[in-house]
């Protein structure tokens, strides 16, 4: 079988990269991928590219969530595409702590890290020539004196304080996004702009210095690189409590249809209420019924035996619109679920504990199966068994929706051939979700419109306007009482005419070869290893009581001693600052020898000289004088 290859945005951005290699006058990169698209590839074709010329020694890649740092790790480490690139470069998912990259070829953090400790990160791009990789630049807002002024509590703009001095020192700077607009219309980080016509900024892709790569949904469809999406509108009526008015009640509203030609004052209420009451029910029921469909289909296509965990099945993504709903829904679908299946539900929200592995344990092994979050999930996870998303949020940005519905449209190349495959979104048929749909279609060059609203109707407000309304009027306070699901609109978005003739003549996706093990999680093993085997030399000795003819620890015991002398063996660092090979150095010395041998390297460290014994028993350390102070007895130091 042939290695895999480039999709037509790689191969691009790979020739950039080689131009910049050989003396273009480019520092820019800017990587605008529809969500899906693969983005996750390009740091690793710049890297390859750019560190092999000389051109930079290090890459720094900076992600939007703790929950991406691992997925970057692993897009260096997929073996099919190190054996199809020639490289061998690895990066690892670091913390704020000094050498970032441990010997490796760059590490990855996080828009808060960076803000977390700035100087850190600073004294790395001064002492390496770095190429910069910033993911979903545009969560980043622009922070120069033309730029609208932020919030005290604007944490995009503190991220973007302390990113902007690293993109004026990194060497090369490659920006990725899957949109190239804001919701709250300012401009983004790192981006050059101009006046359009009326006055209205837009990016200027002709900058001088800078490179635009382009991957719209349309031709990741010609390519066969994402899925068609199949949408479940469901319709409903909501009711609620108002605002309370001059008299201290509060009036009682509706019902009011989800679904309306234009938004309208009760479009943003009746979303609230809907996803809080027996609407929200009735859609992830659907979305429930249609996973489960997806799924028996698939094994039995697969072959795959009843109640075998099995990848490549399918699985369920529900995102909700907070915490609280976030842990009803679970305990809702766990209630339909047989006892011995609810564990394969499982929540991955910020509050709680382990929502780091929990997500992890969705992407890369076959349970759990169904998963219910707010925002962790919703933009760069990469799991193509996703096949069903319930879209229980009230957001109506469009690129917060564009990332939501991607998680649904990756290829699995496990789940069978493309032509079997597709991705299933359900949402409430209100018509800020309509609208955005209707984009999408044009996008991807279906020939569906939107209906033109009425004359009488007012224009729609810009998305950001609307959002900041939104808000507003929830914090007023409504008090959502009830609503039900009216009916079910189901509709494809396929490729249009002017996409056929690429579509048959693309071809089926690579599968994905195993992963080699990520640097950062290699590291923890490795220090956990270590651990480990110093404990268990301690507790040997102490059962045979070698621990009485050695230098006794002081009060904290012979495994703190133990793990000293290890440290001093081992070149003087601890296990947290180790890189990747010391810690793997560290291990193979501690199977040849006995820590026991090696306690004279802690002489004249008075933290493990001695240590206070039963009943007055006393012994002078191992090479030590015993002076007249001694004499009197057992005490501790200062």
């Amino acid at each position: 079988m042939s290695g895999p290859r480039l999709r037509s945005h790689q191969a691009e951005t790979l020739a950039v990269m080689r131009a910049i290699a050989g003396g273009a006058p480019v520092r820019d990169v800017l990587a605008a991928v529809t969500p899906g698209g693969g983005k996750s590839l390009l740091p690793v074709l710049a890297a390859g590219t750019l560190i092999e010329a000389g051109l930079c020694e290090r890459v720094c890649w900076v992600v939007p969530r703790d929950s991406l740092r691992l997925q970057a790790e692993e897009a260096f480490c997929d073996p099919a595409w190190r054996a199809a690139l020639g490289h061998a470069l690895s990066v690892r998912a670091a913390e704020n702590a000094p050498d970032p990259c441990r010997g490796l070829a760059g590490y990855v953090t996080t828009y808060q890290g960076v803000a977390a400790a700035p100087d850190l990160h600073l004294a790395e791009f001064r002492r390496h020539r770095y190429l910069l990789v910033v993911d979903e630049v545009h969560h980043l807002p622009a922070v120069g004196a033309n730029d609208r002024a932020a919030s005290p509590a604007d944490d995009a703009a503190g991220w973007s304080a302390a990113i902007e001095p690293l993109l004026a020192l990194a060497s090369v700077r490659l920006l990725l996004s899957g949109t190239l607009e804001r919701a709250d219309g300012r401009r983004i980080l790192g981006l050059p702009y101009r006046r359009a016509a009326g006055g209205r900024e837009e990016v200027d892709l002709g900058a001088p210095g800078l490179a635009v790569v382009g991957y719209s949904r349309a031709r990741a469809l010609a390519e066969r690189a994402v899925l068609p999406v199949s949408f479940g509108a469901l319709d409903g009526e909501a009711s609620w409590l108002g605002p309370e008015g001059e008299t201290g009640e509060r009036p009682h509203l509706g019902p009011h249809r989800l679904r309306a030609v234009a938004p309208n004052e009760a479009t943003r209420p009746a979303l609230f209420t809907a996803l809080r009451t027996g609407f929200a029910e009735a859609l992830l029921r659907r979305a429930f019924e249609a996973t489960r469909r997806t799924r028996a289909e698939r094994r039995g296509r697969l072959g795959a035996a009843p109640g075998e965990a099995a990848r490549g099945l399918g699985k369920l993504l529900v995102v909700a619109p907070d915490q609280a709903q976030a842990r009803r829904y679970l305990d809702t679908l766990r209630g339909w679920m047989p006892p011995a299946q609810r564990m394969t539900a499982a929540l991955a929200v910020s509050e709680e504990r382990g929502a780091h592995e929990t997500l992890a344990a969705f992407r890369l092994t076959p349970e759990p199966s169904v998963l219910v979050t707010v925002a962790m999930a919703y933009e760069g996870l990469d799991a193509p068994e996703v096949a069903v998303v319930a879209a229980l949020t009230h957001i109506r940005s469009r690129p917060w929706l564009e990332q939501m519905v991607a998680r649904a449209t990756r290829v699995d190349p496990r789940a069978g051939p493309y032509e079997a495959q597709r991705a299933t979104v359900f949402h409430p048929d209100d018509p800020l979700f309509a609208r955005f749909r209707w984009r999408m279609e044009r996008e991807q060059g279906t020939r569906a419109k939107p209906p033109t609203p009425p004359r009488q109707k007012r224009r729609p407000l810009p998305e950001w306007l609307e959002d900041e309304i939104a808000e507003a009027r929830e914090r007023q306070g409504i008090v959502p009482l009830e609503s039900n699901a009216l009916a079910l609109r189901l509709s494809t978005l396929r490729p249009g005419p002017d996409l056929a003739a690429g579509l048959a003549a693309a071809r089926e996706p690579d599968p994905q070869g195993e992963l080699l093990g990520a640097p950062s999680a290699a590291e923890r093993r490795l220090r956990a290893r270590l651990g480990e085997l110093v404990a268990s030399q301690a507790v040997e000795d102490m059962a045979a009581g070698v621990a009485n003819a050695v230098v006794p620890a002081r009060g904290d015991g012979l495994y703190h001693a133990y793990n000293a002398a290890l440290k001093r063996a081992t070149g003087g660092k601890s296990r947290a600052e180790m890189t990747l090979a010391e810690l793997e150095a560290a291990v193979e010395w501690l199977g040849r020898n006995r820590l026991r041998e090696h306690l004279h390297l802690l002489d004249g460290d008075t933290r493990f000289g001695w240590r206070a014994r039963p009943r007055g028993e006393w012994r002078p350390p191992v090479g030590r004088r015993v002076g007249h102070s001694e004499r009197r007895g057992p005490h501790r130091q200062a």
